[in-house]
């Protein structure tokens, strides 16, 4: 179907700001027209039985990662991987996403050569891909290398966001000490493992793998990496400087303290991404930032990490963004699951994976159904106390996806 054609949505239950109710929806020329404003020479797609919702945004999603490597240490083209992952966001109703990028020191799938590669694989296959494709700079606050790259993408055709993360220092974190409320990483007296132990080898065993290196040579090379530590802080200025230049949107990682969210909002990031704690939620909360919480937290119903639950922060109006995280169709799933559990009626938990993700990342143009917005749409057949299923998918009014059942 060509952006160009006039299409008429009808008798679908059409999932508005506040309600659902059943309208048809015409769209032309990649917007919505209009609503329950039928004109002749449109084609119709009947939809009755079916749920229309914006089409979803997914604020940070590095499922991506398993097309370029399936298993560990076994890696694949970048060209096909991203081609794959294209079609999973369109089968998912995910309209647009942003991939979480992993720019690290780490040699490997994370490393900044496979930054280099998705992003240019990105913009050369713009043509051939169905969603809009942007990324998220997962920014690893050590790998200084990773610069050039920022520059590059931030001048890019699509706008990124910029993440800063700081896995280093989580990779090196005391064990005595919790991960959900480590200090600061910012902190001289930050608590730091003995990084001769066995122990800490064998901790170091999968990311060295994922890095194709040897365990010994992983340990040597984060001991090397963490003597940048004093050079850290002026590099996040750097780039959190770039980041408000451009004018994207910016957030932070794995909060795990408040003045770790306050110097992060200090720089320009407003949003919290993945907190680690209630207390530092509630402190983004009060300070007007976006919080965003895993879909795969809300779909198996709590934190792999023993972060706190996403319905539990839902409940507490401690969540405005849910993430596909690592696994695409979670977003859905989530949406689901907290429906029927009766955590937030279906408009305001939509609004989780559409138009907040959508408005905090600046792009005003979707995540809702209105005339003159972007035709962001999906079609769900939803039976009532049934798993959902994505149907159709159009993005400005393309038809990215659809999927017609036997029978």
């Amino acid at each position: 179907m060509s952006d160009m054609t006039a299409v008429e949505i009808r008798g679908a239950a059409v999932l508005l700001d506040d309600r659902l109710e059943t309208v048809s929806i015409r769209v032309e020329d990649g917007r919505i027209t209009g609503l329950d404003e039928p004109r002749d020479g449109a084609r119709v797609i009947e939809a009755r039985g079916h749920i229309l919702a914006p089409a979803m945004v997914d604020i940070h999603g590095d499922a991506f990662e398993r097309q370029l490597m399936p298993r560990p240490g076994v890696g694949l083209p970048v060209a096909p991987a991203l081609l794959e992952t294209d079609r999973q966001l369109a089968a998912n109703g995910i309209a647009t996403a942003f991939h979480a990028l992993t720019l690290s020191w780490e040699p490997g799938l994370r490393s900044v050569d496979t930054g280099w590669a998705v992003v240019n694989g990105l913009r050369d296959l713009a043509a051939r891909l169905t969603v809009e494709n942007r990324v998220q700079l997962r920014w690893e606050t050590f790998c200084f290398e990773a610069l050039p790259l920022i520059e590059a993408a931030l001048d890019g055709p699509l706008a990124p966001s910029i993440a800063f993360n700081d896995h280093t220092s989580m990779a090196l974190l005391h064990p005595s000490v919790p991960l959900q409320t480590r200090p600061f990483e910012q902190d001289p007296d930050f608590p730091v493992v003995d990084m001769t132990t066995a122990d800490f080898a064998a901790k170091m065993e999968a990311r060295a793998k994922r890095s194709h290196m040897s365990t010994t040579a992983f340990v040597d090379l984060i001991g090397r990496i963490w003597a940048r530590r004093p050079e850290v802080p002026a590099v996040v200025e750097t780039v959190a400087a770039k980041g408000r230049a451009a004018n994207v949107s910016m957030l932070s990682h794995d909060d795990s303290q408040i003045v770790t969210r306050d110097y992060y909002r200090g720089l320009g990031a407003r949003i919290s991404e993945f907190p680690m704690t209630r207390e530092v939620a509630e402190a983004a909360r009060a300070a007007g930032d976006a919080i965003v919480f895993g879909a795969p937290n809300a779909a198996r119903g709590g934190s792999h990490l023993g972060s706190p639950g996403a319905a539990e922060m839902i409940a507490a109006d401690l969540c405005d963004i849910l993430a596909s995280d690592y696994y695409y169709p979670a977003m859905l799933l989530a949406v689901a699951r907290l429906q029927a559990d009766g955590v937030a009626p279906l408009p305001a938990l939509w609004k989780r994976v559409a138009e907040n993700p959508a408005a905090a990342s600046g792009l005003h143009d979707r995540g809702v159904i209105a005339p003159g917005k972007r035709a962001d749409l999906v079609l769900i057949d939803w039976p009532e106390g049934g798993v959902p299923v994505i149907r159709l998918t159009l993005v400005a009014g393309r038809e990215a996806y659809r999927a017609v059942p036997e029978g």
